[in-house]
């Protein structure tokens, strides 16, 4: 006796993302932090990303101006400039009022691009979305969409948002600002606990070994099983090897100085 044909894969999940309620943008930014399937599971229904970006903006923004105000922007560029010790050299040998209006103009463009940070981190989330969606595409074989890949990276992005309100009140605790840098404003990464001179190197990949960071990746990869048919195995493998690749790159560059 001949029996009716499954439903394909996709069709089953579709029903279940129909059945399911929809949630909230509000909803969905703490699923991310409590239930991040619930989050990632609804962003095939709506990939609107508005939510956790104007959290990320408001976090950076306020950053900004506590770290302007409690450490001022000329110290913070100082203080980053320790991972490029050829600058910091340069730097050293000019006549001290070169040097000083050197270091001015190092503020502006620190505070610039501490502002501006939010926009460039829309370009950069478009580079990263697209170079998984053609890995998950050409590699894996997975049908998905772009709007769902970059929704999902902004939603993975959120533990960042608790990294930076640590580092508001840490400096508004009164955190020294001898090594405050908005690379590592807090001891969650390697990176906090080294001297940036020792060795550009192992501060920068220190940088990467973050506690956010990897909660994020943790959550990019579980967020790409969750709005398509990649297996858990794969999704994890393409998001920790873009991550150990572009780590290991920015690693090798900072010997450049």
């Amino acid at each position: 006796m001949a029996t009716a044909p499954l439903p394909p894969i996709s069709s089953e999940i579709s029903a279940a993302v129909e059945q399911t309620p929809p949630l909230s943008q509000i909803a969905r930014i703490v699923n991310t932090f409590i239930a991040p399937n619930k989050t990632f599971t609804d962003l095939r229904r709506s990939a609107a990303w508005w939510a956790p970006f104007l959290l990320i903006l408001a976090a950076t923004w306020g950053l900004n101006f506590t770290a302007g105000a409690k450490v001022g922007f000329e110290k913070i560029a100082e203080n980053q400039m320790q991972a490029r010790p050829k600058q910091v050299e340069r730097m050293d040998s000019m006549p001290p009022a070169e040097r000083a209006r050197a270091m001015g103009f190092a503020a502006k463009i620190t505070a610039g691009i501490g502002y501006a940070f939010p926009a460039l981190q829309l370009l950069i989330m478009l580079i990263i979305a697209a170079i998984n969606f053609g890995t998950l595409k050409l590699v894996a074989g997975v049908d998905i969409s772009f709007g769902k890949i970059y929704a999902v990276l902004m939603y993975a992005g959120l533990p960042g948002v608790l990294k930076v309100v640590l580092a508001i009140v840490s400096l508004l605790a009164g955190a020294s600002p001898d090594s405050f840098t908005m690379q590592n404003p807090v001891g969650s990464s390697l990176a906090y606990y080294l001297n940036p001179a020792d060795s550009p190197f192992l501060y920068s990949l220190g940088t990467q070994l973050d506690i956010f960071l990897i909660w994020t990746l943790i959550l990019t990869a579980i967020g790409f099983t969750c709005i398509s048919k990649v297996k858990s195995g794969t999704a994890y493998a393409i998001v920790f090897g873009w991550w150990i690749f572009f780590t290991l790159l920015f690693s090798a560059l900072a010997l450049l100085g």
